[in-house]
């Protein structure tokens, strides 16, 4: 569900008096108004976002970049804007989400890493410890399928950098346009894990079969970081329902991405 609205004194500010929409994604705190999208965020976080998207170089995809309120200023009341970008998500074009990920995490390379990424404490950021083994697993035990994944793991060396962490839905598609990337969720690990969550959510959601693993049979030990984009999302997951009874008739979406990461991982 969405959460709350900005409120008129923030619309105002923007210069903008359309009646806001709910988007989806983004958390679930993203709102369409007028040609701006309006979402809370922390003042730091945002001046970052500010330098870091202002000097990449964008080659073979766009970005929305921060505006300004009437003022100058870049938050107000704990709001900030994004220019609209054109384009739409579009389903099962997994392979180009991937590609265009790859091309933003190379021009990533090199940021150093922000300290916010070190202050969250919200599901997605704990979610993502206990993925990379910063928090122990053995805390989530309500988690489903959270031992036979952590028992497939194995270490790795890949180097950490900046990474988009919710491609999916996040990259949209305009004709004779670069694909353009949207409310980037900021994590600081190895580039495949952008792919690898990707792969995950195909797999879980959006019906993906296995032919999908030839997008990504360039990334070495990728059936790790599939375990680990598994573990990030079914983690989450409970974390977000975790007053919701549990279905013993319910259907599980995860267990056929999760066996096949398993079988994966054996394998190699």
């Amino acid at each position: 569900m969405p959460g709350q609205a900005p409120p008129p004194s923030v619309l105002g500010a923007f210069g903008v008096t359309n009646e806001p929409a709910p988007l989806e994604g983004g958390q679930g705190s993203s709102w369409l108004v007028g040609d701006l999208v309006l979402k809370p965020l922390d003042v730091s976080e945002l001046q970052w976002e500010v330098e870091v998207w202002s000097s990449i170089l964008c080659d073979g995809f766009r970005i929305a970049l921060p505006q300004r309120a009437r003022d100058g200023s870049l938050v107000v009341d704990g709001w900030c804007a994004w220019e609209r970008v054109e384009g739409c998500y579009e389903e099962r074009r997994w392979p180009d989400i991937i590609a265009v990920g790859e091309r933003f995490h190379a021009a990533l390379a090199g940021v150093p890493q922000p300290e916010f990424i070190v202050r969250r404490s919200d599901p997605w950021a704990i979610a993502d410890r206990v993925a990379w083994g910063e928090l122990a697993p053995a805390g989530f035990s309500r988690v489903k399928h959270l031992p036979r994944l952590v028992a497939a793991l194995r270490p790795l060396t890949t180097p950490s950098q900046l990474v988009h962490g919710d491609l999916t839905g996040n990259v949209l598609f305009a004709a004779g346009l670069p694909p353009a990337i949207i409310d980037v969720s900021s994590y600081w690990r190895p580039a495949p894990f952008g792919a690898a969550i990707v792969v995950a959510d195909a797999l879980v959601w959006e019906g993906a079969d296995e032919g999908l693993l030839e997008a990504v049979e360039h990334i070495e030990d990728f059936d790790q970081f599939l375990l680990r984009a598994l573990i990030f999302r079914v983690v989450s997951d409970r974390l977000f329902r975790e007053h919701e009874p549990t279905r013993a008739d319910a259907v599980d979406p995860y267990l056929p991405a999760v066996a096949l990461a398993c079988r994966l991982a054996e394998s190699s």
